[in-house]
């Protein structure tokens, strides 16, 4: 599940599955046994430190999200081991994509 800034909160704006290597697959689940905040079922919540970048086909706004915002078939373009959290897009830079 990825997020993107709502000032100073997370909102989630996306789930995706594909895109990552096998190498960063095991290197992330490394990462989330280490960082687990919260377990709910099957379900980890993490120290939000990293950062990807996502593709999708499509965008629009949503009531049903948390983010105001639905994203059409996401998937992972790249680990931005470049950027640090302070760096990931906002509501307000997501939803300017909108037209």
């Amino acid at each position: 599940t990825f997020a993107i800034k709502d000032g100073e909160k997370l909102v989630t704006i996306a789930k995706a599955y594909s895109g990552l290597t096998d190498k960063e697959i095991v290197e992330i689940n490394k990462f989330i046994r280490k960082n687990v905040l919260e377990k709910f079922g099957p379900v980890r919540t993490v120290k939000p430190a990293l950062v990807f970048e996502i593709a999708f086909e499509g965008i629009g706004f949503s009531k049903r999200h948390k983010s105001g915002i639905a994203v059409r078939f996401p998937r992972i373009v790249r680990w931005r081991r470049d950027k640090k959290m302070d760096e990931i897009d906002t509501v307000e830079t997501v939803k300017a994509l909108i037209q």
